[in-house]
């Protein structure tokens, strides 16, 4: 098993001693190898001081100015450690400090400088926790070694990477390979006065746009595309029949009418199978209330913790979606079989919900059930039955003698979300006016703030449903104050609020927040009511998203700011696609075996662990001591590496998406194109250009308009009015102005779309830029 310093380390809690068996279990250590790196590992760490061994255990030692970060260097050599704890300095560590670590890589930094106002901290890495580069993107060169032999390089496409690889050849003949892009693996990181060595993996191409998009994504962000033997070993004792007892110990819900409807996106595993994790049933109970069945697949019961598969789920932390392609965090043979499609008995955890008409929660329980589906829709088919009276959509008549049970439940699903829906805009969340591309996830993803969903009625009763989920068991998990993993969101920083307002009045919008001191969902709604009323919509409403922070999983139930929740949120609903949601059920399951319903077993009287009738009646610990401080420090050792990774899959995910972008621009060099000015800096501005493609789908590539481009003036960048402005002409490039260009030229792979003007259109009417109050550059 390989592991990094960061994972060993991980495993150890404050000052507490650890067993070497523990360490060796839980790193998954079983191999003679395997055992050796880590007692390697061990002394190593004894050696320099950030171990200590007593009594043959180990501890952690926690040294003052010493701190965790990720490095983040520059082509220029000189780096900074960014520090996990929000709102701390980065340190500015020189390149003769940075002891052989790259870009990316998370180290231990000892600060040898204390910072001020005016200037960073500096520090000298100490030691190198985790390695983020296993391999690169790089070009082959030839060169000669001191005795005249012909060696080969690998020279990073990143910039940032300032080494060359040593390219071990095996007997390879790497000559028709020079100048070709390659997938380099590392076999050595640099040691001492050592080079690193590396191998040639694959050679992708004469040049980037040789490669495929999808190789040049993987290899630039080091994402796995089939799963180790180990991992697909351990499945070949699964099996894929469910036994009468594990039946009879679950709530049966095979009974009720059970459907499911595939997701628009990232729904197949392979190109035959589907990937369905959500199933829902609906009864009608007592007076106006609804019982609304929410089924997630029970992904847990199948995945052992620190089980060979656990470990590999938890390394890639979610799965990938690159296009059409999806790269799986669960092998395909295990997510087939989890898959809620109709034809057999499905495990699941059921969220089973009181809901009245107007929306509201009266009650739920969460439970381990049985369940059997009995119609399968299609998204688009949700969507035709939905709209079927409002639209002239027709649907087959074999659909409508097929589907025509479901019609009914799924009119009535529609009918509660909206109303769920309204209760959230109640109380402050938001949806963005944006175009929607599209997600893998049924809830609100990793977009965090609601992108609405125009005429997708079927999308956005799945994701009120989902988010209502998410809701109802963080709260559980809150209210019996069991550990668990949020997804949290905090504010904006109120100064960014302040930067929009002055954009903002560029626009002759006048924004206003109800307390200077800190930014609410209301005041993001009354900006969305404010920006609907500008021709610079889209762009006004790209900047207000711009400000909202990342939201990210933490241990402390905190604020959720996109969704308007003070607390009690998690990632619940995706458990083959998500490891967070993974856990979180894995936590439930601790719940429902181990927590204490009673605060001795002399008190007679017991509280429903699985209902929330619970809530406010609990003033015990629900688990053991030991299981809850096991499962604390579990999850503490899960933060860091979840929240990287989901940041690193959305870069990559991001990526590849700008490559289509700049492919398609390629072949359309020389077009004309309507545009929005939607960035203003002063070197140039940014279009975004709205260009449809071969089936009439429009994607918004964006390119830049240099300000050397631009010869009929010499241009000022005026930062107040976020424009350029002409000395002798007075002509004026703005954010929301609306232009004509051309497209100059394109670089595929650092994605960068060159333009020049054509023409422009100002955002605002010929009399409100006469009345826009302009300063006299020549009188500066």
């Amino acid at each position: 098993m390989e592991f990094s310093i960061a994972t060993l380390l991980s495993n150890f809690p404050d000052e507490k001693l650890v067993a070497a068996k523990v360490l060796e279990k839980k790193l998954g250590c079983t191999d003679e190898p395997s055992l050796r790196r880590l007692q390697i590992a061990l002394d190593a760490l004894e050696k320099v001081g950030i171990l200590v061994k007593e009594r043959g255990k180990y501890r952690r030692v926690f040294e003052a100015g010493i701190v965790e970060a990720k490095l983040r260097c520059s082509s220029k050599g000189f780096c900074f450690a960014i520090q996990n704890v929000e709102g701390a300095a980065d340190i500015y560590v020189r390149e003769s400090h940075l002891s052989t670590a790259w870009n990316g890589d998370r180290v231990l930094v000892k600060i040898t400088k204390e910072g001020n106002r005016r200037r960073s901290p500096e520090g000298e890495v100490k030691l190198i926790l985790e390695r983020a580069n296993p391999s690169v993107l790089a070009r082959i060169k030839q060169s000669m070694d001191n005795t005249g032999k012909v060696i080969y390089k690998a020279v990073p496409l990143d910039d940032r990477l300032l080494f060359e690889l040593d390219l071990v050849t095996n007997g390879d003949d790497l000559s028709a390979a020079i100048d070709h892009l390659v997938h380099a693996e590392i076999v050595r990181y640099p040691l001492a006065s050592y080079p690193p060595l590396g191998r040639v993996a694959q050679v992708l191409g004469s040049d980037a746009e040789a490669a495929a998009d999808i190789d040049i994504v993987c290899c630039k962000h080091d994402l796995p595309r089939k799963f180790p033997a180990t991992v697909l070993s351990s499945l070949e004792k699964f099996s894929h029949k469910l036994s009468k007892t594990i039946l009879k110990s679950r709530l049966d819900l095979r009974h009720l009418i059970t459907l499911t409807i595939a997701p628009a996106a990232g729904g197949y595993i392979d190109e035959k199978t589907l990937l369905v994790e959500q199933a829902f049933t609906l009864e009608k109970i007592e007076g106006d209330l609804w019982r609304v069945g929410i089924h997630i697949a029970d992904v847990a019961n199948y995945v052992p913790a620190d089980s060979p598969l656990d470990r590999e789920a938890k390394k890639r932390g979610r799965s990938t979606q690159l296009g059409d392609k999806v790269l799986p965090m669960l092998p395909e043979t295990l997510l087939a079989h989890c898959s809620l499609l109709p034809g057999q008995d499905h495990l699941a955890i059921s969220v089973l919900l009181s809901l009245s008409s107007n929306g509201e929660v009266v009650e739920f329980e969460i439970q381990r059930s049985a369940i059997q589906v009995d119609f399968h829709l299609t998204e688009s088919q949700a969507q035709d039955i939905l709209l079927r009276h409002h639209t002239n959509l027709d649907l087959q008549q074999a659909d409508i003698e097929e589907l025509s049970p479901v019609f009914a439940t799924l009119d009535q699903l529609f009918v509660l979300s909206q109303s769920i829906k309204e209760r959230r805009l109640e109380r402050g969340s938001f949806e963005l006016n944006l175009p929607y591309e599209g997600s893998q996830f049924n809830d609100e993803g990793i977009a965090e703030a609601a992108i609405a969903l125009p005429n997708h009625p079927a999308g956005s009763m799945v994701r009120e449903l989902m988010i209502l989920v998410n809701q109802m068991v963080g709260s559980h998990l809150l209210a019996l104050g069991v550990p668990s993993l949020y997804r949290v969101q905090p504010a904006p920083d109120p100064d960014d609020a302040v930067e929009l307002h002055k954009l903002a009045s560029n626009l002759e919008i006048d924004l206003q927040l109800e307390n200077e001191d800190t930014v609410t969902p209301f005041d993001f709604q009354k900006y969305i009511e404010d920006f609907s009323q500008s021709k610079a919509q889209k762009v006004l409403n790209s900047l207000l998203q711009s400000t909202l922070r990342p939201s990210v999983y933490s241990t402390n139930s905190g604020y959720h700011f996109s969704l308007a929740l003070s607390g009690g949120y998690t990632h619940f609903v995706s458990p083959a696609r998500r490891y967070a949601d993974l856990m979180v059920q894995r936590i439930l399951m601790l719940v429902f075996d181990e927590g204490r319903d009673r605060r001795s077993t002399r008190v007679k009287e017991k509280v429903d662990l699985h209902h929330s009738s619970c809530h406010g009646e609990i003033n015990w610990n629900v688990l053991p001591p030991n299981v809850q401080e096991e499962l604390e420090e579990q999850l503490a050792s899960l933060i860091v590496p979840l929240n990287e990774r989901e940041k690193e899959v959305q870069e990559a995910e991001t990526d590849l998406a700008g490559l289509k972008k700049a492919e398609l621009m390629k072949e359309r060099t020389g077009e004309i194109f309507q545009g929005v000015i939607t960035g203003v800096q002063s070197y140039g501005f940014f279009v975004e250009m709205e260009v449809s493609v071969g089936n009439g789908t429009p994607f918004y590539p964006e390119g830049l308009v240099h300000v050397s481009s631009l010869k009929d003036d010499w241009y000022e960048y005026r930062s107040r009015q976020e424009a350029l402005v002409g000395r002798k002409n007075r002509k004026q490039y703005r954010l929301g102005d609306r232009v004509e260009v051309q497209v100059k030229s394109v670089d595929y792979y650092r994605q960068q779309i060159d333009l020049v003007t054509v023409g422009s259109e100002s955002a605002f009417d010929d009399d409100e830029r006469d009345e826009y109050p302009f300063p006299n550059f020549d009188d500066e």
